[in-house]
């Protein structure tokens, strides 16, 4: 992963540290993470889990439209600290129930 500078970001986390909140999530459903390349989504997840340092939880946001990507996302996400996981439901492309299910249980 390139190396970058998120000094932004550091600044919110470190607001929202002294603000007392009891977890964040990076790359969330209300942010641009839609818009982010993989390298960039993983990369704020990694300095999040960098800048909290254990103090509080964090959730990665790793949900996608594709399962495939969903769950590479959240074993790479897993392997760079979060603490847990925020998945949405296939946006777009609909699927029925048993496809809910199936895009879930595929992510765990």
């Amino acid at each position: 992963m390139e190396t970058l500078i998120y000094t932004d970001l550091s600044k919110l986390l470190e607001r929202q540290l002294k603000g007392g909140v009891t977890g964040v999530v990076p790359c969330g459903t209300t942010g641009e993470s839609p818009t982010l390349r993989e390298n960039e989504h993983l990369q704020v997840i990694k300095e999040t889990v960098n800048h909290v340092g254990g103090k509080l939880p964090v959730i990665a946001g790793t949900g996608a439209n594709s399962t495939e990507e969903a769950l590479q996302l959240t074993q790479k996400a897993d392997s760079l600290g979060a603490d847990a996981f925020l998945l949405v439901a296939p946006y777009y492309n609909k699927p029925s129930q048993d496809g809910l299910f199936a895009h879930f249980i595929s992510s765990c």
